[in-house]
């Protein structure tokens, strides 16, 4: 009966002596979990932001709107967020030259009209490892000659022109001897501009190429007779 009330004792002083060591256990088990444990990701997304996503870009072209032909035509723009990166400019679409800007993003340029007409252009600012790739509104440049008009009208209203148009005195539109019916010409007389449609033939005046209409002489505060600018 000693003898086992001696081993009884000796198993509880055994578990006794233990229980420090299994505390130790659990506390270093459940800091080590605590550790390992990932973290809640944030909700406002600030993680994603820099890990690696781009900024948004913006970029921004303008351009001299009106040219003779064979001049230089000035661009000039700035590509947001700044610092140095490319931009490309180009014209209908074709690749007309890339530059890189200065640290605030702005950038200059210049482009020789190879002819008249009415042309397009797009900046293009390329992508980086800190921001999207950007692109411009289109911006319009018109590249004229100079030309001998004058104007008809009165006394052929209500008359069929070579085209197939009725004459009114509000009709917006241009007379020449070769340009197929319904070519957009734009024309630019002192600083006004508009724009019109060929709806007949003519005029048959010994060194002048167009014939505006009533309408389109009021539009750009034209004279009788004179020289005008034309994109054609």
């Amino acid at each position: 009966m000693f003898h086992l009330r001696r081993f009884h004792w000796r198993r509880k002083r055994a578990a006794l002596a233990l229980l420090p060591v299994a505390s130790m256990l659990f506390t270093t088990g459940g800091l080590a979990a605590a550790q390992t444990a990932p973290a809640p990701a944030p909700e406002d997304g600030t993680e994603a932001a820099t890990s690696g996503g781009r900024a948004d870009s913006k970029v921004k072209l303008r351009v001299t709107r009106h040219v003779m032909a064979g001049d230089k035509v000035k661009m000039r723009g700035k590509a947001a967020p700044g610092g140095r990166r490319w931009v490309t400019v180009t014209i209908g679409g074709r690749k007309v030259r890339s530059v890189r800007t200065r640290k605030d993003g702005t950038f200059r340029l210049r482009w020789s009209t190879p002819s008249m007409g009415v042309f397009k252009a797009k900046a293009v600012a390329r992508g980086t490892e800190h921001a999207k790739r950007a692109r411009s509104r289109s911006q319009t440049i018109h590249s004229y000659r100079s030309s001998h008009a004058s104007y008809f009208g009165p006394g052929l209203y209500g008359n069929r022109t070579a085209c197939g148009k009725t004459l009114t005195p509000s009709i917006i539109g241009v007379a020449n001897k070769s340009l197929p019916c319904g070519t957009k010409v734009v024309f630019r007389y002192r600083g006004r501009t508009a724009r019109a449609r060929v709806i007949d033939r003519g005029p048959y005046a010994a060194g002048r190429e167009w014939d505006l209409t009533a309408a389109l002489k009021a539009k750009l505060g034209f004279g009788s007779t004179g020289m005008v600018l034309s994109t054609k």
